[in-house]
């Protein structure tokens, strides 16, 4: 006797088993239960974590002097401080970008926060130059991870450039992934301008330690909005070792040549150019490179790339600068040094959304070039080199308003520009190599920054001559950004094929 024919069932005339129907539907979960996935709430987390690592990199710089008095260090030792932390950052994020595709931007972008904290926490209890400078090598390690994952994250969330509506309807959800950007974009300007001030008034109130500690509680509460964030998706990345170390390698002996200088300087350098020759050879025989070089074949990439690595050069390397030269020149304080970059600074974010803003006017040409992002990225980089220029006649009797107010160009250059380059980086990009695009555009950005103030620090390291070293590198800045504009007007050109 068949099992299904035995026992009640069987016994049931049909009368008793009509009622027995499918089971109604359940009711949908509650937004208590489950609730709505918020592109916003993705945005804020990525927003804290840059403007967090940003943070890190700015206030740090007007307390250099107060950290050499304390920890006993020349101005070598202080340029690692710095570039301990920008160094890693950048080679590292060659690869944390594919990491970043790999694992899920949600996971990278969550471990770098724990690191970072946690490395965060040492540096302010560093006991010597030699600790802090290592536990900075951590910290941009994590950081190296935390950005092009945030920067995915955004993509993540808002994965078309036009406006995108809210998971659950509400008109007040639709935003432009131009728009969301240039809000990312804003939370690291908004650490560029509370970075000076912020380093100046704690070092001043307490100590240099305190600018590390004020890392925690942000670090906190993007780790809070993560968990409430939509799993990221992984893509099969496999990651370049050789070509990973070879960066690495190469980029800590050229900057360890820059700032050293002498005999071993001249050592360093051999083995950078050594180093970095192998590491192209690497790139351009490897199946999956740290650094796609086709990449750049597109005239987009290449072209944001390079401004972008010529405005981090010209601004965080005159940053560096101007902090030694209201100090050790001018003998103002730390807050008095910090207070001298808030005109400059205190306007980046509002210039950064309204950046976003003029990039998302005008949609891509026919012919496929950016025509958006074309006149403010130019305009930015015009503005920049006004900046710098205008900053050659000053000295240590410049009255301080008139300097502050001179200075407000340089700031103001960079904040225009940054905004629509990345988004024009990422139109020209696939999605699934938003990761990695980040990686490449914010390591070219970093490796420009440490450069600089290795190099810049080489050129005012004589307290004697520092005013006519601060015009050469003045002077370096605006040439190297003049070249960026002229590259920027030529190859984004309307009407022109994006690959051409």
């Amino acid at each position: 006797m068949s099992p299904r024919l035995s026992g009640p069932d069987r016994a049931a005339p049909p009368a008793a088993r009509k009622p027995v129907a499918a089971p109604a539907p359940a009711p949908a979960p509650s937004s208590a239960s489950a609730p709505v996935p918020s592109p916003g709430r993705t945005l804020a987390a990525a927003l804290l974590g840059f403007f967090v690592i940003t943070l890190d990199a700015s206030v740090v710089t007007v307390a250099l002097p107060s950290i050499g008095t304390d920890l006993h260090g020349g101005l070598a030792a202080l340029q690692w401080v710095v570039d301990g932390y920008t160094l890693v950052f950048a080679a590292f994020m060659l690869s944390t970008g594919a990491l970043s595709d790999r694992i899920g931007a949600g996971r990278a972008f969550g471990a770098g926060m724990a690191v970072f904290t946690a490395a965060s926490a040492a540096c302010g209890l560093a006991p010597g130059l030699g600790v802090l400078i290592g536990t900075r090598v951590v910290q941009g390690t994590a950081a190296s991870v935390m950005l092009p994952a945030s920067l995915a994250l955004v993509r993540q969330a808002y994965p078309d450039a036009g406006s995108t509506p809210h998971p659950s309807g509400a008109a007040s959800g639709r935003i432009g992934r131009a728009r969301a950007i240039a809000l990312w974009a804003a939370g690291g300007a908004s650490a560029v301008a509370l970075g000076p001030v912020a380093g100046g008034a704690l070092t001043s109130a307490w100590s240099w330690r305190a600018i590390f500690f004020i890392n925690l509680p942000v670090g906190l509460l993007a780790a809070v909005l993560l968990a409430r964030t939509p799993r990221s998706p992984r893509r099969p990345a496999p990651l370049d070792v050789p070509g990973q170390l070879t960066a690495v390698l190469g980029l800590a002996a050229l900057t360890f040549a820059v700032i050293e200088g002498g005999g071993l300087g001249l050592v360093a350098a051999a083995v950078a150019v050594a180093v970095l020759a192998g590491f192209f050879l690497i790139e351009a025989r490897s199946a999956h490179p740290v650094v796609p070089l086709g990449l750049f074949r597109d005239r987009t990439v290449a072209v944001c790339v390079a401004v972008g690595a010529a405005l981090s050069f010209a601004f965080y390397g005159m940053i560096f600068v101007l902090s030694l030269f209201f100090q050790q020149v001018r003998d103002q304080s730390p807050l008095g040094a910090g207070l001298m970059f808030l005109p400059m600074t205190a306007l980046i974010p509002a210039v950064n959304i309204v950046s976003g803003r003029l990039s998302a006017l005008s949609p891509p040409s026919a012919g496929g070039a950016p025509v958006g992002a074309r006149l403010p990225m130019l305009a930015g980089q015009l503005l920049m080199v006004a900046g710098l220029l205008v900053l050659l006649p000053v000295t240590a009797r410049t009255p301080a308003a008139l300097l502050a107010v001179v200075m407000v160009p340089l700031g103001l250059g960079g904040a225009l520009a940054v905004p629509p380059l990345t988004a024009a980086l990422l139109d020209a990009t696939p999605a699934d190599r938003a990761g990695l695009a980040a990686g490449v555009l914010n390591a070219g950005r970093q490796i420009a920054g440490a450069l600089s103030v290795a190099a810049f620090g080489a050129l005012v390291a004589d307290r004697d001559r520092f005013l006519s070293g601060m015009r050469v590198c003045l002077l370096l800045s605006a040439a190297l950004l003049t070249v960026t504009a002229v590259a920027t007007a030529a190859a984004l050109r309307p009407g022109r094929p994006a690959d051409s």
